[in-house]
């Protein structure tokens, strides 16, 4: 039976290892990288490996993870895939992420903590 703590109910621990699951795909640095670029906007794959500064290959391979996760959908455009994050939530998540770790980089004297933290 799930607990209920300050209003909220435990999640299953079927959603809680699905969350774990992509956060662990978040993990990379390169695929966070990715997914930011494409929480700004739909993207093919030569365009992305040039803004993440990632081989084409290796830049595939992460969107394909991505793409079986469900994280990523894409496209086709002509000859070209087109690739976007379809669900607002994780664009959300990675935008709140990513900005407050950037906001505390310019404003904190110690922005590596989490690292030092062994996180």
């Amino acid at each position: 039976m799930a607990k209920i703590v300050g209003g909220f109910q435990d999640p299953s621990s079927e959603v809680l290892a699905e969350a774990a699951a992509v956060f662990g795909l978040l993990a990379s640095s390169a695929r966070l990288h990715i997914m930011w670029a494409l929480s700004q906007g739909e993207s093919d794959v030569t365009h992305l490996a040039d803004r993440v500064g990632g081989a084409l290959p290796a830049v595939s391979q992460h969107l394909a993870k991505l793409k079986l996760a469900g994280l990523v959908r894409s496209r086709r455009d002509g000859r070209r895939q087109i690739y976007y994050v379809d669900d607002p939530d994780i664009v959300t998540v990675v935008r709140v992420m990513v900005g407050q770790l950037t906001a505390r980089e310019t404003s904190s004297a110690n922005p590596d903590r989490l690292r030092e933290a062994g996180v």
